[in-house]
């Protein structure tokens, strides 16, 4: 059963939410949250597989919240599913570089939402390479950051980090580089553990700011 925690400022978007989560199979609503500060401590009194967070909320907004959850031991393995209006968002690319595993618009077809819910609480990133370019390309320069060193990265693992921002699984980067499953996914725990990287989502970030896949449109 994955648990589920919804964080809007909004009732209505929030009650919608929970319900649809709660009427999925598999899933599990554990609670409400109607700020930042409110989706932080329900975080650790609850546990939560799967954080939906909003980006703008009152007292805590939701990047902070995605960074304080992420940050802390207790709550490391929750994933935060970044909530958005607009896909070219610098709240979106904030959140991301906080440690969020994805975003979603809200208009999504309920079905894509749950099917993303089981993606990030599977580990992956959820992730539109093509978004994801956008994004860095607007608002990195807008916010200067420290570009992550690819030294220690070895080529095959460079090979792998590029398909990993690309949007491939490790089912389909095995297929391209005629590698074993378990193979790719050694290549990407090292990659996770050489760029300091908490998931799949950081590494795509890693890949665009290192410059090691470009950032033009």
């Amino acid at each position: 059963m994955t648990r589920v925690l919804v964080a809007d400022d909004q009732a209505l978007v929030r009650g919608s939410f929970r319900l649809l989560v709660e009427t999925a199979p598999g899933l599990e609503a554990v609670g409400e949250a109607a700020n930042g500060a409110e989706a932080v401590e329900l975080a650790r009194a609850t546990r939560p597989d799967v954080v939906l967070m909003d980006v703008r909320m009152p007292e805590l907004d939701g990047i902070e919240a995605t960074r304080l959850i992420c940050a802390d031991p207790a709550t490391a393995d929750v994933r935060v599913l970044i909530l958005t209006t607009f896909d070219l968002d610098t709240y979106v690319y904030a959140a991301l570089r906080a440690g969020a595993s994805g975003f979603l618009l809200k208009d999504t077809p309920p079905a894509d939402l749950l099917s993303a819910i089981g993606v990030v609480a599977a580990g992956e990133a959820l992730l539109a390479p093509s978004v994801t370019k956008r994004l860095i390309a607007q608002f990195s320069r807008l916010e200067p950051v420290a570009v992550p060193s690819l030294a220690g990265v070895t080529d095959r693992e460079r090979e792998v980090l590029v398909l990993i921002a690309r949007g491939l699984s490790n089912t389909e980067i095995a297929e391209r580089l005629y590698l074993g499953l378990a193979t790719v996914k050694t290549h990407v725990g090292r990659l996770l553990s050489k760029l300091h990287a908490r998931d799949r989502a950081q590494l795509v970030i890693a890949a665009y700011e290192s410059g090691l896949v470009g950032r033009a449109s």
